[in-house]
C-alpha cells in the first residue's frame, strides 16, 4: 500500500540532534515511522559553534532515522533557536479601492505590507509573519475579511525574525549531504503545533520548551500567537550549577541531575546523602540531597520568574485559560511542575506530542516535541501554502545575502 505524504523534522539541539520521519495522514494524525538521534557536538545555546562537528552529528541522526524508517530522506523541515531569534507584534493597513468588497488581493497586500514594513535589523530576516486578526474600518476581531465591504483593511501580525548568517549555518549543515531544506521554523512554533490543540490556543496557553541550552516559549490567545521568544537558560545551566556548587566533574553533575535530581524542597529526610562512587580521575563523594535539590530549584525559580515577567508584558497569567505546558528534555526533572505553578500562579502541565501514533516511547518523550512538531507543522502548511512559499523565498534570500 502506498504511503501518504511523509515529512522529516530535524532539530539540531544543544544536547542532541533529533530527526523524525512521519507520515501525515488524511485524518490529521501523524504516524511516526522512525526517529534518529545523535549526541550533539559543536552546538552551544542552540546555535552552531563548530560547523564540522555539528554536521557530523546531523549526518548520524539522519542516517539513523533512515535506517529506522526505511525511508530515503531527500528534504527536511528544520527548527532554529538561539538568543538571536526575536519577535514582536506589528500592524499594517491598506486602503480598499472604491470602498468596494475586500478581495484576496487586498488581504495579500496587507499581509505583504506587514513584512515589508517590519522594523528589523539589516542582518536579520523574517522567519514567520503570523496573522493575529484583521480590522475592517475599525471593526475588531475579523478572522476572514474577504467579501466584506469597507474602505480600510488593517491586520495585526506576530513577526519572528533572526540573524541570517546563523540561520544559514543550520541550513548548510543539512545541504552538506545534498538534502534540501523545505523550511526553517522557529522551535517554539514547531513545538506548539504538536503540544496544543485548537481549543487550548483559543482559550489561551503558553508552551515552554526547556532544552539543554535555551528555553523557547510561545503564547496563544484567541487562537493566535501573541508572544514568543528564547531565554538563554536551559538544562545545561543546571548541570553547570551542580558542577560548581557541589564541586564535582561536569559529567558526574549531568548524571546526578538525571538520576537523582529534583526541584522538590519538601519532605527531604534530614541528612539524606547520595553516594557518588569512585571513578577514573574522581575519588567519589557524598552529596547532600537537600543541597542538590536547592541548587536545581534556584535555577528553575530564576527561569520561570524571567518567563512570567516576559509573558505578562503581553497577556496576564490569569487569562491563559489552558495554562502553561512544559515540554523539552528539562521538563523531565522531578518536581519541576510544582516549582512552575508556584511562580506562574497558574495551572502547569507536563506535555508531549499528541494526535500521534507509532512507538509510544517516541511521542511521549518531551525531548522530541520540537522534531515531531515540525512534521505536524509541515502537514498544516501543506494544506495552506502555494508551491512557491514564503519559506522558499526566505531560503533564497538567506543564500543571496551570504
Amino acid at each position: 500500500m502506498a504511503r501518504e505524504k511523509i515529512h522529516v523534522g530535524l532539530e539540531i539541539g544543544t544536547t542532541k540532534v533529533c530527526a523524525v520521519v512521519a507520515e501525515a495522514r488524511k485524518d490529521g494524525e501523524i504516524r511516526l515511522l522512525g526517529v534518529g538521534e545523535s549526541p550533539s557536538r559543536g552546538v552551544r545555546k542552540g546555535e552552531i559553534v563548530d560547523f564540522q562537528n555539528a554536521t557530523k552529528c546531523v549526518h548520524d541522526a539522519l542516517a539513523d532515522a533512515e535506517d529506522r524508517s526505511d525511508f530515503d530522506i531527500k528534504k527536511v523541515w528544520v527548527a532554529v533557536t538561539g538568543s538571536h531569534i526575536e519577535a514582536f507584534n506589528n500592524r499594517s493597513s491598506v486602503t480598499v479601492e472604491d470602498e468596494a468588497e475586500i478581495t484576496d488581493d487586498d488581504v495579500q497586500s496587507v499581509n505583504q505590507k506587514a513584512k515589508d514594513e517590519a522594523n528589523i535589523p539589516k542582518d536579520n530576516d523574517i522567519l514567520h509573519a503570523i496573522s493575529q486578526e484583521y480590522y475592517v474600518d475599525g471593526r475588531e476581531g475579523v478572522i476572514n475579511p474577504v467579501e466584506m465591504g469597507g474602505s480600510k483593511l488593517e491586520a495585526d501580525f506576530h513577526i519572528i525574525h533572526g540573524v541570517v548568517s546563523r540561520i544559514h549555518n543550520t541550513v548548510r549543515c543539512v545541504k552538506e549531504f545534498n538534502i534540501d531544506v523545505e523550511s526553517v521554523v522557529a522551535s517554539s512554533l514547531a513545538s506548539s503545533y504538536i503540544v496544543l490543540d485548537e481549543q487550548q490556543r483559543s482559550v489561551g496557553a503558553a508552551v515552554v520548551d526547556i532544552g539543554g541550552g535555551v528555553t523557547d516559549y510561545i503564547v496563544y490567545k484567541n487562537g493566535a500567537v501573541r508572544q514568543s521568544g528564547v531565554i538563554a537558560i536551559g538544562g545545561d545551566h543546571i548541570t553547570n550549577d551542580l558542577c560548581i556548587g557541589l564541586r564535582i566533574p561536569i559529567t558526574r553533575a549531568e548524571k546526578l541531575k538525571i538520576e537523582e535530581g529534583s526541584a522538590n524542597l519538601q519532605n527531604i529526610p534530614h541528612g539524606d546523602k547520595i553516594i557518588l562512587k569512585n571513578d577514573t580521575g574522581f575519588s567519589g563523594k557524598e552529596i547532600d540531597r537537600e543541597l542538590l535539590n536547592q541548587i536545581i530549584n534556584a535555577r528553575l525559580q530564576e527561569l520561570f520568574s524571567i518567563l512570567r515577567k516576559q509573558i505578562q508584558k503581553e497577556i496576564p497569567m490569569h487569562l491563559l485559560g489552558a495554562g502553561i505546558m512544559l515540554t523539552g528534555g528539562c521538563s523531565l526533572i522531578r518536581g519541576i511542575r510544582e516549582v512552575a505553578e508556584s511562580v506562574f500562579e497558574a495551572p502547569v502541565y507536563l506535555a508531549h506530542a499528541h494526535s500521534v501514533s507509532g512507538p509510544t516511547s517516541a511521542f511521549q518523550n518531551p525531548q522530541l516535541s520540537t522534531a515531531i512538531g515540525l512534521t505536524k507543522y509541515a502537514q498544516a502548511m501543506d494544506a495552506t501554502l502555494p508551491p512557491e512559499t514564503f519559506f522558499g523565498k526566505l531560503l533564497k534570500t538567506i543564500t543571496g545575502k551570504l
